[in-house]
């Protein structure tokens, strides 16, 4: 049901069991958590998050895929399209969300824009294709040059969950 894409480097997956050790370590991570709010997550929050991941495919038909390097099969991040329901204003809420984090260990290497690139490709082909929304703390200038490679235009700045953010748009591609 969650589709398996290949690039060059990467491997886009759907998570399974045996990753959840690796994606408590991932969201601990002190270079992924620096952009995304600003603390770990306990065990049991990423235990709740992983479990979203994994439903929100079966529900949605699109979400998020578990990024595995090529070369050693390490999981080094997430990218996908999903719907958050932050509560940010009906004109962020109407559209999915897409999103990516990569380990600090795998960051400036381009595997961020490979990922990103093929969940947008698979997006933008499927019944789903349409506008997507991105939400990204200010000081996080990698993930702007990566949403900008993309075609999302800043908008208005908001705050969620007691930071300050930069919500985003991509126009449907379609």
């Amino acid at each position: 049901m969650i589709p398996r894409i290949e690039t060059d480097r990467l491997i886009l997956r759907g998570y399974v069991r045996d990753d959840f050790e690796d994606y408590v370590a991932l969201w601990q991570d002190p270079d992924v958590v620096r952009f995304t709010g600003g603390r770990a997550r306990s065990v049991a929050e990423s235990w709740g998050r992983f479990l979203n991941i994994v439903g929100h495919w079966a529900l949605e038909g699109y979400g998020q895929w578990a990024v595995i390097r090529r070369a050693d099969g390490r999981l080094i991040g997430q990218t996908g399209i999903f719907r958050a329901m932050r509560g940010l204003g009906a004109e962020f809420d109407a559209a999915p969300e897409a999103g990516w984090i990569l380990t600090g260990a795998a960051h400036g290497q381009g595997y961020g824009g490979e990922a990103v690139d093929a969940a947008h490709r698979w997006f933008d082909a499927s019944r789903h294709a349409g506008p997507l929304h991105a939400m990204i703390e200010p000081e996080n200038a990698a993930s702007f040059r990566i949403a900008e490679r993309f075609g999302y235009l800043r908008g208005r700045e908001a705050e969620y969950e007691g930071a300050g953010v930069v919500l985003m748009r991509r126009p449907a591609q379609r």
